[in-house]
């Protein structure tokens, strides 16, 4: 298997809702494990996730987890997570249903660098940016 990055989110208590909404955007296998599942039936973290991963059919992954009892869940502003690419189409379906009920700071529309960009946070407290590449003439 080859290296790769791939981005790992936190939540505090949906990140169930946060995966599933995110299968939604970008389509894939999406598979979760709870807490429960690894020894921890009687918590009252049983239910939440330990661990999740999507794979998306064009090659994204994306995992995420609830925060594990016993530690403090603490967001974080200097993380984004960025889509970027060419297929215009592709792009302003996922800005669609990730700026759904989001907290847009800048709309998908033409910027200064001739590419198209929109920045959101959605509803899991998560910021997207979108970025669809322009041709250069």
């Amino acid at each position: 298997m080859a290296s790769r990055l791939n981005p790992y989110l936190s939540f505090n208590g949906d990140a169930r809702a946060a995966l599933e909404h995110y299968k939604d955007v970008f389509g894939g296998t999406l598979n979760l494990s709870t807490f429960g599942e690894f020894g921890q039936a009687d918590s009252p973290q049983a239910d939440q996730i330990m661990h999740g991963m999507l794979e998306a059919p064009n090659g994204f992954t994306l995992m995420g987890a609830d925060t594990p009892p016993g530690m403090d869940y603490s967001p974080s502003g200097n993380v984004s997570v960025s889509v970027s690419g060419d297929d215009d189409a592709e792009l302003r379906g996922y800005w669609e249903k990730l700026s759904a009920g989001a907290q847009v700071s800048v709309p998908l529309d033409k910027q200064m660098w001739g590419d198209v960009f929109g920045m959101c946070t959605d509803r899991f407290g998560i910021t997207w940016l979108v970025n669809i590449a322009q041709q250069r003439g």
